[in-house]
């Protein structure tokens, strides 16, 4: 089966132009995916130049988006027009793939700043995909996928203090069902899941605070309820120690970043989900010192790309054939696992339980 991917080049004046050329050319011969790339002509031929391919450019299928002025189209500046050029052609993406015209969204790494400059209101992907899809932003989620771990993320770009007031059994309920609706499209049809605490040792039994016991246990009870395979709230050290879960939820942004970027720097995917659209990302920024110079790696946006395709993610983390990056439950094995991971230990607290108040 051919699946159809849609592919963003994120802001133009940065990497991104330069590694979709890299991962199509990657992907010639694979017959399993269809891509066709949204984004500036003038900008990808650019690119090809630095990049020296020049031919897979002209074999491509290009829908041209995000147009900008040549004087603004330049490697390494951040500017308004390229980030404006990003979100239109992101958009165009997501507007094709609503359509039905094709089955996900790839989208190149945008720049925040960029964007922030051209007035328009942007809090990563999974908000943009919220406004084009016609959803409450507060409903689509961030799930990284790398180094063999999926996490989602409750909340995301805003202070501690804001997460932390936003943070309700209702809204972990909402995340922790979007990453298991995800898990499933990707191939995992009943995913195990594992809550991080909010507080360290997800408080400790009230000795480091009331927030675990107020917003996350009820949160699991309440999934339990819905017939979710779910663990916790326990310390997010002891549970990605212990690895045994598939997918992972993450209160805050560090959480759920430090881990899968510790594992797969440079490697991993960003998946918006909780749209009618799924869309992936990399996990790494637009890399503007080195826009420009053709020298940039493909690999978070191939592996994007696999993902949503389906196709097997090559990782120095897997152990054997499939996905590494969606491998199947490991419950009851560590069979793919991280190698360089301490056996299981036994948890802090327990789940059977909330921790009780002090």
């Amino acid at each position: 089966m051919t699946r159809r991917i849609a592919l963003s080049v994120g802001d133009p004046n940065g990497i991104g132009p330069e590694i979709v050329l890299k991962s199509l050319d990657a992907l010639r011969g694979e017959d399993r995916l269809r891509v066709t790339v949204f984004g500036p002509r003038a900008v990808l031929e650019r690119a090809a130049q630095v990049t020296g391919l020049q031919e897979l450019l002209s074999t491509i299928d290009l829908r041209p988006a995000g147009e900008l002025p040549a004087a603004a189209a330049q490697p390494g500046q951040v500017n308004a027009e390229a980030g404006a050029s990003a979100v239109a052609s992101a958009t165009a993406a997501i507007e094709a793939c609503r359509r039905g015209e094709f089955d996900a969204v790839v989208a190149g790494p945008h720049h925040e700043t960029a964007i922030a400059l051209a007035g328009i209101p942007f809090s990563g992907y999974p908000s943009l995909l919220a406004r084009v899809c016609g959803q409450p932003e507060d409903q689509v989620f961030l799930m990284l996928v790398g180094g063999g771990l999926r996490i989602v993320h409750v909340t995301l770009h805003e202070s501690v203090a804001t997460a932390l007031a936003r943070i309700t059994p209702e809204l972990v309920c909402a995340a922790t069902l979007a990453g298991v609706r995800a898990c499933r499209a990707l191939g995992v049809a009943k995913p195990s899941v594992a809550l991080f605490g909010i507080n360290p040792h997800a408080s400790e039994g009230g000795l480091f605070g009331h927030e675990d016991a107020e917003r996350v246990f009820p949160a699991a009870l309440r999934l339990r309820a819905q017939g979710v395979d779910v663990a916790g709230p326990q310390g997010a050290d002891m549970l990605l120690a212990d690895r045994k879960h598939d997918l992972y939820v993450a209160m805050l942004h560090d959480q759920g970043h430090i881990p899968v970027k510790l594992l797969a720097p440079q490697g991993a995917s960003a998946v918006s989900i909780g749209a009618d659209v799924l869309l992936a990302s990399t996990g790494h920024g637009s890399a503007m010192d080195i826009a420009g110079t053709g020298t940039a790696r493909p690999d978070a946006l191939l592996r994007s790309l696999r993902l949503m395709g389906g196709l097997p993610t090559p990782s120095r983390h897997s152990r054997g054939g499939g996905n590494p990056e969606l491998p199947p439950s490991s419950r009851h094995s560590r069979e793919g696992g991280n190698p360089e991971l301490p056996p299981s230990e036994t948890p802090e607290g327990s789940t059977g339980s909330p921790p009780p108040r002090g």
